[in-house]
């Protein structure tokens, strides 16, 4: 009997052994599947980033203004000359623009509607300073002047001012006898303000970047013939010519009753 006990004994300690080697063993088998899951996920993960990384456009993983600034070229002072004040006289003769003697003709330009008022706004201001009857420009000129005012505006959220704008022959003596700076009033150098076309735009309050705007702005108009710029230093302004090709889609004048005038032929397009 007792050597039954201890048979029975034997049997069920062997049993209760081959049932936790088994325990163990299905937990173990379990185990490994499921960290060979998590390790399989990962590895999948990262190789489809990896994948995605490498078929990804540059340019949306770098913000476009980042890509602008890197192929910024920086644009040296557009600096004036002698050449270029011809090339703006000529360019005004040749667009069929007279130089302005006095108030007088000025008013009567005013009336034809061949100078407008500087488009005044939020993005473009004018000197305090400035006479009331010297605040027009070309039409063109003023075009141009908003849409520089407009982009410089949503860049910089602050307005441009001008300094100076339309011109007499005879504003033009007396600004020589107090300004050694001032361009003459007569010949093949005569300041282009006496045509109405050209406007001075203050650099005094710019910062340096909005100073390397401008010219970045400036420059591939002047490159397409539309503009010339003078940057000047001592007036602290840009110096800004406009010609008719700037806006090329405003509509001609209707051509005077007499078609053999100098008028008409202008009209025409005859120089």
């Amino acid at each position: 009997m007792h050597c039954l006990s201890i048979f029975l004994a034997a049997v069920l300690f062997a049993g209760a052994g081959s049932s936790a080697f088994a325990v163990k063993r299905k937990s173990h088998y379990h185990a490994r599947p499921i960290y060979t899951h998590k390790r399989s996920h990962h590895h999948t993960r990262s190789r489809r980033t990896a994948l995605e990384a490498k078929e990804e456009p540059a340019r949306t993983t770098i913000p476009e203004e980042s890509l602008q600034r890197v192929k910024l070229t920086p644009v040296p002072p557009l600096k004036g000359s002698r050449e270029s004040l011809i090339r703006q006289n000529q360019r005004s003769e040749a667009e069929g623009l007279e130089r302005i003697e006095d108030d007088d003709q000025l008013n009567e330009l005013r009336r034809q509607h061949e100078l407008v008022t500087v488009p005044v706004s939020m993005s473009l201001r004018v000197n305090p300073e400035l006479p009331a009857n010297r605040r027009y420009c070309r039409p063109w000129t003023a075009h141009f002047l908003s849409d520089l005012a407009r982009v410089h505006y949503a860049r910089f959220h602050r307005s441009l001012q001008v300094n100076s704008a339309v011109r007499t022959v005879a504003y033009q003596r007396r600004l020589i006898e107090i300004n050694d700076n001032a361009a003459p009033a007569e010949g093949d150098i005569a300041s282009p303000h006496l045509t109405g076309a050209t406007i001075d735009i203050a650099k005094k309050g710019l910062s340096m970047s909005e100073v390397a705007w401008m010219r970045a702005y400036l420059l591939p108009l002047q490159t397409a013939g539309k503009i010339d710029v003078e940057e000047e230093f001592y007036q602290a302004c840009f110096h800004i010519t406009v010609y008719k090709p700037y806006t090329p889609h405003s509509k001609p004048k209707a051509a005077p009753a007499n078609p053999g005038s100098k008028s008409a032929l202008i009209a025409a397009g005859v120089q």
